[in-house]
């Protein structure tokens, strides 16, 4: 499947592989971080490159559980007949 998205051309391999590690951080999948921080470093990914891709990762995740939390408190209200 990966190999689909390299037939385009849009994305460098680097980039790609930098997507992969920030999604494989918020999927939690240590076999995908395995095989993508080894591609990332093959494709020529700083050490500061991943870190920022993870940076990204970790953003929205904070994000999503901002959201999330909110929408938890909604459906308490929702069942309790509170705000």
């Amino acid at each position: 499947m990966s190999g689909a998205g390299a037939k385009t051309g849009h994305l460098d391999e680097k980039t790609r592989q930098l997507i992969a590690l920030a999604v494989a951080v918020t999927t939690r999948c240590d076999g995908c971080i395995t095989v993508h921080t080894d591609a990332a470093v093959k494709a020529g990914a700083s050490k500061d490159e991943i870190a920022e891709a993870l940076g990204v990762a970790v953003a929205l995740n904070a994000g999503a559980a901002l959201v999330y939390s909110a929408r938890v408190l909604d459906a308490y209200a929702a069942r309790t007949g509170t705000s």
